[in-house]
C-alpha cells in the first residue's frame, strides 16, 4: 500500500486555524481546516471528510500546499485555450489595423472584426471569430474609437511646424515689452448657436431610442469666446453678427481681462474679420493666427462642444433674447469653473515654454 505524501514541515495544524479563521476564502478555509486535520494526526479519510472531496482531491490539496503554501489552495483562473495568433501575427495585425484598409484593395473604408478576421485567414491561414479578434485587438491597446474630422486640403506639415515654432513666432515681440512681462496664451473663436439646435447623446434603457424637442426656426446669435488655459479664465460677448465690428469688441473684452502688467498673444483663425486691415488691436494683444483649415488645434472648439453637450442643446429656444440669454448664463457658468477651462484647453506643445 503506498505511503501518503508528508506536509511540509514549516507548519503546524495550530497555524493553518489561524489562517482559516482570517481568510476572506472559503474554499481556502475548508482545505485549511482539511490539512489542519492531518498536521494534529488524522488520517487522509478523516480530511477528506471534512473537506467533502475524495482521497485524490486531498493528495493533490497536499501537493500543492506543499508547492506554494496557503498560496496553493486557493482557486486559480483556468488558462483557457492558448492564443492562435503569435507574437509576429499580432504584430502584422497592429500594423494593419493602424494603417487602415485600403478601399480599392480590401473593399472597405474601415475596418470590422469581420474584415480583420477575413484578412487574417487570407494572411495566415488562422480561422478566428469575430469575438476573438476583437478580444486581440483589446489586448493590443487598440479600442473603438470616434474619428476627429480633418480638412480634406489641411497641410499637415504646416500644422506640425505650427506646433513646434509658435513660441518662436512670437518671440520677437517679447524682445519690443519691459523687461518681466509676463506672457497669457489665449485661444480664440466664435460660435452660432441657433433655434435648429443640436441633440445630444443620452442615457437610456438599452433597445429604446430616446426622442428630444428640435426646432426648425432659423434665428440665431453668436457666442464670441477666447480662454487662457494657463490661468483658468475666459472673455465673452453674445452678439448678433459675427464681423469686423463684433470682433473689435471682442479685442477689447479680452484686453480687460488681461492680467496688469502682462501681455496677450491671441491665437484665432484665418476668418476674415480676424485679418483686416480694421481691426483695432488693444496694446497688450498680439495676434498670432493658426494655420490654414486646421481648427483641430484651438482648444476653443472643445470648449463649444462643452457648452452644447451640457447647457445648450436639447433646447427650443423662443426667441432671439432667449438665445441670448441662455448663451450668456452657459458661457458665465464656465467662467465659473476655471479648472474645467484648463482641462479642456491646456496643450502641452503650446503651453512648453
Amino acid at each position: 500500500m503506498a505511503r501518503p505524501i508528508p506536509l511540509r514541515t514549516d507548519f503546524d495544524g495550530r497555524g493553518l486555524r489561524c489562517l482559516a479563521r482570517e481568510t476572506k476564502d472559503a474554499a481556502q478555509a475548508r482545505r485549511l481546516l482539511a490539512l489542519a486535520a492531518i498536521y494534529e494526526g488524522g488520517s487522509r479519510s478523516d480530511a477528506a471528510r471534512i473537506g467533502s472531496v475524495t482521497l485524490q482531491i486531498v493528495r493533490d490539496w497536499v501537493l500543492r500546499f506543499n508547492e506554494r503554501g496557503p498560496a496553493g489552495l486557493v482557486n486559480g483562473k483556468a488558462p483557457g485555450s492558448p492564443s492562435k495568433l503569435n507574437d509576429a501575427q499580432r504584430l502584422a495585425l497592429a500594423r494593419i489595423v493602424e494603417s487602415g484598409p485600403i478601399p480599392a484593395v480590401h473593399g472597405v473604408v474601415r475596418w470590422r472584426r469581420k474584415d480583420l478576421a477575413r484578412w487574417i485567414f487570407e494572411e495566415f491561414h488562422i480561422s478566428l471569430d469575430e469575438t476573438t479578434v476583437g478580444r486581440e485587438l483589446k489586448a493590443l491597446g487598440f479600442a473603438k474609437l470616434s474619428a476627429r474630422p480633418r480638412h480634406y486640403a489641411q497641410n499637415e506639415f504646416e500644422v506640425s511646424a505650427f506646433k513646434k515654432t509658435s513660441p518662436s513666432n512670437w518671440g520677437p515681440s517679447r524682445a519690443q515689452l519691459p523687461p518681466g512681462t509676463d506672457i497669457e496664451f489665449w485661444w480664440a473663436d466664435e460660435a452660432r448657436i441657433g433655434q435648429k439646435n443640436k441633440l445630444t447623446r443620452r442615457w437610456d434603457w438599452r433597445g429604446t431610442r430616446p426622442s428630444a424637442p428640435q426646432d426648425q426656426r432659423t434665428m440665431w446669435a453668436y457666442i464670441l469666446g477666447a480662454v487662457c488655459p494657463k490661468k483658468g479664465k475666459g472673455a465673452g460677448l453674445v452678439l448678433p453678427y459675427c464681423d469686423t465690428a463684433s470682433m473689435n469688441q471682442h479685442l477689447a473684452e479680452i484686453s480687460l481681462a488681461v492680467d496688469p502688467g502682462a501681455h496677450a498673444v491671441l491665437i484665432p483663425d484665418r476668418a476674415g474679420w480676424h485679418m483686416t486691415q480694421k481691426l483695432v488691436v488693444p496694446a497688450n494683444i498680439t495676434l498670432l493666427f493658426l494655420p490654414p483649415r486646421a481648427p483641430e488645434l484651438n482648444p476653443v472648439e472643445n470648449v463649444w462642444q462643452f457648452l452644447r453637450d451640457n447647457w445648450l442643446s436639447n433646447r427650443v429656444f423662443t426667441d432671439y433674447d432667449d438665445i441670448v440669454a441662455h448663451c450668456c448664463d452657459a458661457w458665465n457658468k464656465l467662467i465659473e469653473q476655471p479648472w474645467k477651462i484648463i482641462s479642456i484647453g491646456m496643450r502641452d506643445w503650446a503651453h512648453r515654454f
